[in-house]
């Protein structure tokens, strides 16, 4: 048997490294496939649907995708070092805002965390960054200010960063009690190489257009951001055309419409399995709101989502003692509830 028989990858092999590829855009296809063979009608409504929703955020697309791609070709990403340094508490508030404001998702941004909590960072400052780094960064702003508006994309960002100093600050008062000393299980590593901007964070390069490789970069960036986020809000449009077309706006304000706790108490509850990523939740909860959910179980669903969801939540277990884990958990969702019902009472007050 050849080398070359020996590497060649199985059907199991090459199916998983397809679905990894192309399993969104093959979600996409099979819905509209067998909306073409059910219901031909909804089939043409909902590609309408998805094709004109993905032009009206293209401007926000757009710049997002520019803006991720800087961060990248830059090495812009590679401030988030300096905000670890200093006493305990203005670490936990430079950790919050670091996280609301970088460019890191619920599961990438796990590989920094081992590498900060290696190098001794305080766990309170950690889990400011980490808790609020998943909710919110600039790509997102700009895409939730076009799916949802101005208003909700502002208090998102304050949410993120909210959540962060809260969870930070609890953390900072067990700690002092020696609670959760050694919080990384026994083996994980000090972040692999997506820890090396924190251990060596290398300087900034703010006129990336001058180096061939950084130029090179940025197309990637580019190239990339854009890949997946079309591939993610076009299905996420899909669905929500059919939620508006199938499911009955009288059930959607029953179960989450209101002004009680109940609605926002269910959101924060099912924004850990039914939450895809922070991209493709914004169209399915607008599509919510207009149908009668209320704002603050919108608001709580997307935080609660984004810190929990269940990719997410098992980077954090694989990483983190049970103790962490579970204080995680217990301060997202607390945390997203309280977002949820401050919210709540804004857009009821405003």
């Amino acid at each position: 048997m050849t080398d070359a028989t020996q590497q060649a990858p199985g059907p199991a092999a090459w199916l998983r490294h397809a679905w990894q590829d192309h399993g969104v855009w093959l979600a996409s296809g099979v819905i509209l496939a067998l909306l073409a063979l059910f219901d031909p009608p909804q089939a043409l409504d909902s590609a309408a649907f998805a094709g004109a929703a993905l032009w009206h955020t293209a401007p926000y697309l757009i710049l997002s995708i520019a803006i991720a791609a800087w961060a990248g070709a830059t090495g812009a990403d590679n401030l988030i070092a300096r905000a670890f340094s200093g006493a305990p508490l203005m670490m936990v508030l430079f950790g919050a805002l670091a996280g609301g404001l970088s460019p890191f998702c619920s599961c990438g941004v796990i590989p920094l965390i081992a590498a900060l909590l290696a190098m001794g960072v305080p766990l309170s400052a950690v889990m400011a960054f980490w808790l609020a780094s998943p909710i919110m960064d600039p790509s997102m702003f700009l895409l939730t200010a076009g799916v949802l508006d101005f208003e909700f994309a502002v208090a998102k960002t304050l949410a993120a960063i909210g959540l962060g100093v809260f969870g930070g600050l609890v953390v900072h008062g067990l700690g002092a009690r020696g609670a959760l000393d050694n919080p990384l299980r026994e083996g994980v590593g000090n972040g692999g190489c997506g820890g090396a901007r924190v251990r060596a964070p290398k300087p900034v390069v703010w006129r990336f257009w001058t180096e061939a490789d950084r130029r090179a970069r940025f197309l990637r960036e580019a190239r990339k951001t854009t890949l997946f986020l079309a591939k993610w809000l076009f299905l996420a449009f899909l669905i929500e055309s059919l939620m508006l077309a199938w499911v009955p706006a009288e059930t959607v304000t029953a179960a989450l419409g209101g002004t009680g706790l109940w609605p926002i108490l269910t959101a924060t509850v099912l924004g850990v399995p039914a939450y895809l990523n922070g991209y493709a939740a914004l169209p399915l909860v607008g599509g919510l709101i207009e149908q009668g959910m209320a704002p603050g179980a919108g608001m709580a669903f997307l935080v609660a989502g984004g810190v929990t969801s269940i990719p997410a939540a098992m980077a954090v277990w694989a990483l983190a003692r049970p103790p962490v884990f579970g204080l995680y958990l217990a301060l997202s969702l607390s945390g997203a509830f309280a977002t949820g019902l401050l919210f709540q009472v804004w857009t009821a007050l405003a």
